[in-house]
Formats: C-alpha cells, sequence, structure tokens
C-alpha cells in the first residue's frame, strides 16, 4: 500500500514528516470519500520534515525545514509529493482555494518552529465555509465507523 511505497521512495534512515493523504479526482482535486473508503490512488503531500535520520528538526525555522524536506522527496513519479509554498500571497491563495472548490490553506510562519497545536501553534487553518465537501463530513465519519466495525464483528 501507501505506507509501503513511501517507505520505499524516501532513501533514509528515519523520517517523521507531516503531510496529508489525497485520492486527486480526474480533476486533480482531492475527492474526500475516496480517502475515507479506500477508493482511488491515494497519495501523501508533505507539507513539513520534523525528523530526520535521528534528528529532531521541530526547533528549525519552517524554511530550513522544507528544504531538508525536498532533498528527501524524489523526483516524480512516485505517491509522496512535495508541497511547496507561497509567501506574501495567502489571501490570494485562500481566494483561489475557495473559487476551486478546496477545503482551505494552511498557514505558517516562515521562521517559526515546528508546533503540534494547542495554544504553542506556529500555524493556522483556514477553512473554506462553502467546501462541498465538508457538508455532511460528520455523519460520513459516523458512517464509516459503523461499517468499520461491522466488518470487524463479523
Amino acid at each position: 500500500g501507501l505506507a509501503r511505497e513511501l517507505g520505499a521512495s524516501i532513501k533514509v534512515q528515519d523520517a517523521v514528516l507531516d503531510g496529508e493523504i489525497v485520492c486527486p479526482g480526474a480533476d486533480g482535486r482531492p475527492v474526500f470519500e475516496d480517502v475515507l473508503y479506500r477508493r482511488g490512488q491515494p497519495y501523501f503531500y508533505a507539507f513539513d520534515v520534523i525528523w530526520l535520520n535521528g534528528n529532531d528538526l521541530r526547533k528549525q525555522p519552517l524554511m530550513e525545514r522544507k528544504a531538508v524536506l525536498r532533498g528527501i522527496v524524489p523526483s516524480q513519479p512516485a505517491r509522496i509529493l512535495y508541497v511547496d509554498h507561497v509567501e506574501g500571497r495567502g489571501v490570494d491563495l485562500y481566494q483561489a482555494a475557495c473559487e476551486l472548490d478546496l477545503e482551505g490553506v494552511v498557514a505558517k510562519w516562515k521562521e517559526g518552529e515546528y508546533a503540534g497545536g494547542g495554544d504553542e501553534t506556529s500555524w493556522i487553518k483556514v477553512k473554506n465555509p462553502a467546501y462541498s465537501q465538508g457538508i455532511g463530513r460528520r455523519e460520513q465519519f459516523a458512517r464509516f465507523r459503523r461499517l468499520a466495525l461491522r466488518r470487524a464483528a463479523g
């Protein structure tokens, strides 16, 4: 599966990457249900590296971590993709994401350390309030859990 392919394609001793698993549709946009129900071809979109070859990178600035990440993500074709950054045009990027009916954008400080959430976080997720695949998502998760429990029970 995807995990095995990622492990084989990244030539490192060990790594912890931050990213998102996405099943792109025919138009290249993510299809949430394809990830949830394991349909389609999943890809890992890597946007940060926080550990590499025994070294904790969380205290390094984002741009340094992105340079490290760029160096370990293989050339295409591969099922891992490097997610580049857009500097200084966040509002334009967010507006484009909304126009394309994408979930939103993640904004990170380029000099920020990696922080995993809570009060100390150096990033925010700015969601598209009109995102069509966000409608009914809780119900989709609940339905998925019920199906998984039925499969496990019988």
